[in-house]
């Protein structure tokens, strides 16, 4: 069912990618298996030469249970193909090392997760690689600190935590004016509420852990794009090690048939959730793409399907008196990461961006007041009713 856009999402979601097992198996089983087995030598070559599509050898991702679930991927984000990966940053870190070395120079525009943060800034430059960092407000100047060296823009968008909004399409015009390539880390919105590739970036990455698994119980990566561009990440991903494990590839192959269905019902809650918050006295702002407005309004109008399902806010309160309003929350577990079933919440200063120097997140805004959520698929009463119990007793605490 691969390249079948007549299909809506959730039909996709479903099927996208299956190849219908000799055993009967409505999707692909899981092959827990480190190697295959051939007839003969010529079978072999013709595999390992690329003349035939066909299993090998796990560690290169050549596994049917998750050349499927690369399929699907794929599928889910309009592109050519996808590759698996054992986490997120891993996937990150492959598709950088791919399109990047020694002299070149890399862009990150607004804020992105704290690992990605200390990958550029603390282990690139010891490979030789350079990197820009802009807040997301100077995304306009791009095409000032784009050089010949320049190989790559990175962004989130929306960003995290404090959920900015990036046009993508400007981005890719002016990357590829410098010759440079736009990658998109698209975990927050995830495939349900934009599809960075239809706006002209060239590469996706997700943190499969987040929406795409979306029942906290695996740790994945993907990127997924043209493939030419996913060729020369595939030999880093190989070398490395980095492939998911079939087991992996099998529960998120799982998770991704309720993707649509589990994303959309997070976008009304986290709404509803937002719109509460934002007039709440104690709060003071609350941070959601429904709420933005002007230029950033439009460009959510003009690149998202829905608001999707984080929500942060700032507090009326210091760091301490913030986390006496985290500990009185029931609902939503203290944690790190996000996208389950279950609702979340932590500090970013404590956790995602702890390591982060004190002026460069007071730069970002990432305060000790600021509260980060992932809303599940609780019932959204439920949930504005523990933030209110949690809000009502800060001050007493």
């Amino acid at each position: 069912m691969s390249n079948v856009p007549q299909f809506g999402l959730s039909t996709r979601c479903v099927h996208a990618g299956d190849v219908r097992d000799p055993q009967g198996a409505l999707h692909a089983p899981l092959y827990n298996h480190s190697t295959f087995g051939f007839a003969c030598t010529e079978d072999v070559l013709d595999v390992v030469e690329g003349r035939v599509q066909g299993s090998l050898y796990t560690r290169y991702g050549l596994n049917p249970t998750i050349t499927a679930l690369e399929a699907k991927l794929a599928d889910l984000e309009g592109g050519e193909g996808a590759l698996a990966f054992s986490s997120g940053m891993a996937a990150e870190a492959a598709c950088f090392l791919a399109h990047a070395c020694s002299g070149d120079h890399l862009v990150c525009v607004g804020d992105v997760y704290g690992g990605t943060f200390e990958l550029l800034r603390e282990n690139f430059p010891g490979l030789g690689i350079t990197s820009t960092f802009l807040l997301a407000n100077e995304a306009e100047r791009l095409p000032e600190v784009l050089t010949e060296r320049t190989r790559m823009v990175f962004f989130e968008t929306p960003t995290n935590p404090v959920l900015d909004v990036i046009d993508i399409a400007a981005a890719a015009r002016a990357a590829h004016a410098a010759g440079a390539l736009l990658v998109v880390d698209n975990t927050f919105a995830s495939p349900v509420n934009q599809n960075p590739l239809a706006l002209d970036a060239d590469l996706v990455v997700h943190s499969a852990t987040k929406y795409l698994g979306g029942h906290s119980d695996l740790t994945g990566g993907a990127v997924i794009g043209p493939v030419a561009l996913l060729a020369p990440i595939w030999t880093w991903r190989k070398n490395l090690g980095q492939i998911m494990a079939p087991e992996v590839a099998f529960l998120l192959a799982r998770s991704l048939r309720t993707l649509a269905v589990r994303v959309r019902a997070q976008n009304a809650t986290a709404e509803a959730v937002a719109r509460y918050l934002a007039s709440h006295p104690r709060v003071r702002r609350a941070l959601h793409p429904a709420l933005l407005e002007g230029p950033s309004a439009a460009i959510v109008g003009r690149q998202m399907h829905g608001g999707g399902g984080m929500v942060s806010f700032i507090y009326d309160g210091d760091a301490a008196a913030t986390a006496r309003v985290v500990d009185r929350l029931r609902l939503f577990a203290i944690a790190p990461s996000l996208g389950g079933v279950e609702s979340l919440v932590t500090q970013p200063v404590t956790t995602t961006h702890h390591d982060l120097s004190a002026e460069e997140r007071e730069r970002r805004g990432i305060v000790g007041g600021l509260v980060r959520l992932s809303c599940g698929l609780e019932d959204a009463d439920d949930l504005i009713a523990d933030l209110g119990f949690a809000l009502g007793g800060a001050g007493s605490a």
